[in-house]
């Protein structure tokens, strides 16, 4: 098979940032091979923080203005990158920007419209790749677990460490995957209160001090006790995690965070606990956490192999092109062992670019 040059877009839940990962897939015999050609994050305005964060309370009329604009903005970047190095990507593969995820009411919603993506990159788009997975009565998420397997199978367990942390591993000849708890986009918001976007290496946490009921309390929420499939929103946080968070508003922040670290940190050991594997692959912004890492190993005996900084930075990304090429070769990616939907499917929809470059 000739080598498919995509362009993987992802916005995760922690705001940091857009990741564009340009990433070049062939197929041979049983084995995909991949390689991360150019990856960057592009960090968001101040503005656009402010954007995403208040989407999901706008009137519908707003959130669709929101929608395309932002699919504008993706579109843009993507095109400034590719014209930067010269690109040729034959498809363009975006995961959006969750604003809601009610698997249970048939509701998920990626902002960014793949149409003007499109339409300003000029480009293929495939996106939406949730939807057709919650139509068929799954969770729509993990979306990541078909790469892990097809780019990734030389690891017993991949571990994402972003706004969610989720794993995911092989078991009886099937794909298992969830979401393990909440990571950066609580870890961030606390960092916050201290005056910073994030708490680097985990030293503001570092500094805390546990607190037992809270972590008694959070440890305790439902979804802990729930067997998969299962995923997680910014609704949950919302509703189940953060009011618990704010009962102890009267500690410090920093022992508030120490303790969501070891929340963390139980819940993950938990999930490798029952896996029966061998090796872990850790990704993702909170690999890169070295105080977490260090909870994570406390908590677990599995070897945890924290790899380089493309594949941790821009795992996501290079999954989400590595869809994009599946859409292409209509090879069922939505995985029903790992959502709970009645059947596999090729996730995502295709917006036509209008063919402002030639692809090769």
């Amino acid at each position: 098979m000739k080598a498919i040059a995509a362009l993987g877009i992802m916005s995760g839940t922690s705001l940091d940032g857009v990741d564009l990962a340009y990433c070049k897939f062939s197929h041979a015999g049983n084995s995909w091979q991949y390689s991360i050609e150019h990856a960057e994050t592009i960090p968001y305005s101040a503005e656009w923080i402010t954007k995403l964060r208040g989407a999901e309370t706008l009137p519908s009329l707003d959130l669709l203005t929101l929608h395309a604009e932002y699919g504008q903005y993706l579109g843009r970047i993507s095109h400034e990158f590719i014209i930067k190095h010269q690109l040729r990507p034959k498809i363009i593969a975006s995961h959006g920007h969750t604003i809601f995820h009610q698997p249970t009411s048939k509701v998920t919603f990626q902002l960014g419209h793949g149409s003007a993506i499109a339409a300003v990159s000029g480009i293929d788009t495939v996106w939406d790749f949730r939807s057709g997975d919650v139509m068929l009565g799954g969770q729509g998420a993990p979306l990541v677990p078909i790469g892990d397997l097809l780019l990734f199978s030389q690891y017993d367990v991949c571990l994402n460490l972003g706004g969610f942390g989720n794993i995911s591993y092989q078991h009886n000849g099937h794909r298992l995957a969830y979401d393990t708890s909440p990571v950066n986009i609580v870890l961030n918001n606390l960092a916050l209160e201290l005056g910073h976007s994030y708490d680097c290496n985990g030293e503001l946490g570092r500094n805390g001090q546990p607190i037992p009921e809270l972590l008694q309390q959070l440890n305790n929420l439902d979804y802990y006790k729930k067997v998969g499939p299962k995923s997680l929103g910014s609704e949950w946080i919302e509703q189940e995690f953060l009011p618990i968070l704010k009962h102890f508003g009267s500690y410090s922040t920093n022992d508030r965070l120490h303790t969501v670290y070891l929340h963390i940190a139980q819940q993950i050991g938990a999930c490798l606990s029952s896996t029966n594997c061998k090796n872990v692959l850790v990704t993702g912004g909170g690999a890169k956490n070295s105080f977490l890492v260090s909870l994570l190993r406390q908590n677990t005996k599995l070897p945890l192999v924290i790899p380089d900084t493309i594949t941790i930075d821009y795992k996501e990304a290079l999954i989400f092109a590595f869809l994009g090429v599946l859409y292409l070769s209509n090879i069922g990616s939505s995985l029903a062992t790992v959502t709970g939907a009645e059947r596999n499917s090729v996730a995502g929809v295709m917006s036509k670019g209008g063919g402002i470059f030639t692809h090769s």
